[in-house]
């Protein structure tokens, strides 16, 4: 059933049209995949440090984020064009790729790497595609289920090394690619979801999204567009798991293959550790955890990293607390809950929490957390009952907000 239509301009912040929050303009700088090279890093740093904050942000959807910055400025534009950060103006809000991030590394049906680049490019290439809201959101799951657990609107999910099945705000459809032919099959479902969505701004919000963008794609490998009754409990089936949430926490340290993994505390890099991070890798990959994957790292990157600041160590308490951005960059929080935020850190709590200003919730990760929603300074609702922002007892039940 839909529940959003799109009534008012696609505020989504990018590069060239950033969002005015309080403390400044906001820029979110789009890596489909979550893949950039060192060298592009040290130019956002640069940038972060010149024009902003200080300071770069991950996101929940594997992106960037610079603030404080200047409007006018031209500084951006043309510091991430040159950095090969902005391919496409007209499509940049659109660029929202997922892929898994160990794929190839360790783990995973299918190798899915550099897919996320092949459709970045492909999606660029097709000027409809711009009307895409910047909510929309692609995915390239190796198998495993991390991406496809983060409720893409399109994604493409290995069920073997050599094929994989499309799923649509995760239903089923039956229609079955070779990753080589991943990208095209989700552009060409994007698309189709253009062409039947109306007002909706993400598939989620369209009645029937997977049966109509099926139809209009054409049923492929002798499969019909309208499922038969095995096929419907098949497809629920795999739609309860394709919402399942991942248990456990980001992961930090030694991951396989000789890739490690490091988290900045709330998301938050600073120079020192953007630095760092460039100088320890050709090439990072940033997940929807707010971590980083640095796949082929120089001898000792743990310890440098963590002298940087960095959380290289798995259980660390700054695991299992985010945030929102606060008082006093945005206007309508009630409350610095990154200053809460940290000293719960400080603290250490039992399980995850996510620490908001207002009801809206940004940044809510989609796994099971403890919500604790600010009512003013220092007052919050935890779960949806006053409470003190302390520690979460193991008793208190869980938000999947």
């Amino acid at each position: 059933m839909p529940t959003t239509a799109r009534t008012r301009a696609d505020a989504c912040p990018g590069v060239v049209s950033p969002h005015l929050a309080a403390d400044g303009a906001l820029a979110r700088v789009r890596l489909p995949g979550g893949v950039i090279t060192g060298p592009a890093l040290r130019a956002v740093a640069a940038l972060a440090e010149s024009a902003g904050d200080g300071s770069v942000h991950l996101t929940s959807r594997g992106n960037l984020q610079l603030r404080g910055l200047d409007p006018a400025d031209p500084r951006p534009v043309r510091t991430l064009r040159a950095a090969g950060l902005l391919p496409s103006t007209t499509h940049e809000r659109v660029r929202n790729v997922l892929a898994s991030p160990l794929s190839g590394i360790s783990g995973g049906l299918a190798d899915v790497r550099g897919l996320a680049a092949v459709l970045d490019r492909g999606l660029c290439a097709r000027p409809g595609l711009a009307r895409l809201s910047g909510r929309f959101l692609f995915a390239l799951d190796d198998g495993r289920g991390d991406v496809a657990a983060e409720r893409p609107d399109l994604c493409w999910r290995a069920t073997g090394r050599d094929e994989g099945e499309l799923f649509v705000a995760g239903d089923r459809t039956g229609l079955r690619r070779a990753p080589a032919d991943a990208p095209a099959l989700l552009l060409d479902a994007a698309q189709a979801f253009l062409a039947v969505c109306g007002d909706a701004w993400r598939a989620g919000d369209l009645d029937d999204a997977a049966a109509r963008i099926v139809a209009l794609l054409g049923a492929t490998d002798g499969r019909p567009s309208r499922d038969s009754t095995a096929d419907r409990a098949s497809r629920d089936g795999a739609g309860a798991d394709q919402h399942a949430t991942l248990a456990g926490e980001p992961a930090v340290g030694e991951l396989g293959g000789g890739a490690v993994g490091v988290a900045p505390e709330l998301g938050e890099l600073s120079g020192v550790a953007l630095r760092e991070l460039a100088g320890t890798a050709p090439e990072l990959v940033v997940t929807p955890w707010r971590t980083l994957v640095l796949p082929a790292p120089a001898p000792g990157a743990l310890g440098r990293l963590r002298a940087a600041g960095l959380v290289v160590d798995p259980g660390h308490p700054a695991l299992r607390v985010s945030a929102c951005a606060g008082a006093p960059g945005c206007a309508k929080s009630l409350a610095d809950v990154r200053a809460d935020a940290r000293m719960l850190i400080r603290h250490g709590v039992g399980r995850p929490v996510h620490v908001v200003g207002c009801a809206r919730r940004c940044g809510a990760p989609h796994t099971p957390h403890v919500d604790a929603v600010a009512t003013g300074a220092g007052d919050y609702q935890i779960d949806g009952a006053p409470g003190a922002l302390t520690a979460p007892s193991p008793d208190r039940p869980r938000s999947t907000r």
